[in-house]
């Protein structure tokens, strides 16, 4: 997996593993709020972000209104993010959906992450006040994320149902593609002797009847010419008119649409495997921390 701590990394932890994994680890810091980023990493993408949040911040605190207080728990399931008073949740970022983390190191109340929404999939950015304690809860958070991942690999070891059903749907997968690969070859096939069939017919006005060949099935080749001009007539009646085929949607030979095993989506998999591929794809992404410098002005230093 592809974690980078940055200038974490010669940090030791400061929890035990039992606090982050049996229970959780919580602090207090103000909420200036989250918003819409392009990129899941980057310095200059929260570095964005903060002072975006810092400037609406600053209206709204100009206009009477405060700046909200929560609550954070921190654990190998997650950071969330409650009222403190009545303990309601308003955010739950699981941590294979965090992707970066970061800290101001000029002013120690500010940290941010950012995090991966799990119902739009956009990347969201949430920035934090605390109480000189940034620097700590961004190390809890990365502290959080290596156990996670650890777990993670434990428990996907052992599950070797979740395996077998994965390898399964690949198997799958690839007998479908064979099988599309297979009607392909009969539709050229049928499409060969039809041209044959066309080229091979008798001229016109020819006195000797000819009975129609068949093809593999023993059923008449489609022709794409009409034929209505020379079906008989039923009671003075033609013979209702031969549907064109569409070229909108191509078709196999039984009528379905190809398979195409990259246009699947989510719901084509069961929840529990999506949710075990989801996670193996946050983690395989990895969650980047960092100290940057976010006060760059004085309007940001009266934050």
């Amino acid at each position: 997996m592809n974690r980078a701590f940055s200038r974490k990394k010669d940090k030791t932890w400061m929890h035990t593993p039992e606090a982050l994994s049996k229970h959780f680890i919580p602090y207090n810091a103000k909420f200036l709020g989250s918003t819409e980023v392009e990129q899941p990493k980057g310095t200059e993408v929260v570095r964005d972000a903060v002072r975006k949040l810092k400037f609406a911040r600053h209206i709204k605190k100009s206009e009477g209104q405060k700046i909200p207080k929560v609550e954070l728990q921190i654990s190998i399931y997650g950071v969330k993010i409650l009222e403190p008073k009545t303990k309601e949740v308003q955010h739950n970022c699981q941590l294979h959906r965090i992707s970066f983390c970061a800290d101001d190191k000029t002013d120690k109340r500010i940290f941010t992450f950012i995090c991966k929404d799990s119902e739009s999939n956009k990347h969201l950015c949430y920035v934090f006040d605390s109480e000189k304690c940034a620097e700590e809860i961004t190390l809890t958070i990365g502290q959080a994320f290596d156990l996670a991942y650890r777990k993670f690999l434990e428990s996907g070891g052992k599950d070797v149902e979740t395996r077998k059903q994965i390898a399964g749907l690949q198997k799958r997968i690839q007998d479908l593609e064979t099988e599309n690969m297979e009607l392909k070859n009969k539709v050229q096939d049928l499409e060969n002797q039809l041209r044959i069939t066309q080229v091979s017919a008798p001229p016109a006005g020819s006195m000797t009847p000819k009975s129609p060949s068949t093809d593999i099935f023993d059923m008449i080749p489609f022709s794409p010419i009409s034929h209505q001009s020379s079906m008989p007539t039923r009671n003075g009646t033609q013979p209702p008119p031969v549907p064109s085929r569409s070229t909108e949607i191509k078709r196999d030979l039984f009528g379905a649409e190809p398979f195409d095993p990259f246009n699947c989506g989510a719901a084509d998999f069961p929840p529990d495997i999506q949710s075990k591929l989801d996670e193996m794809q946050g983690f395989k992404m990895g969650l980047t921390l960092e100290g940057t410098v976010f006060c760059l002005d004085p309007l940001d230093s009266r934050c």
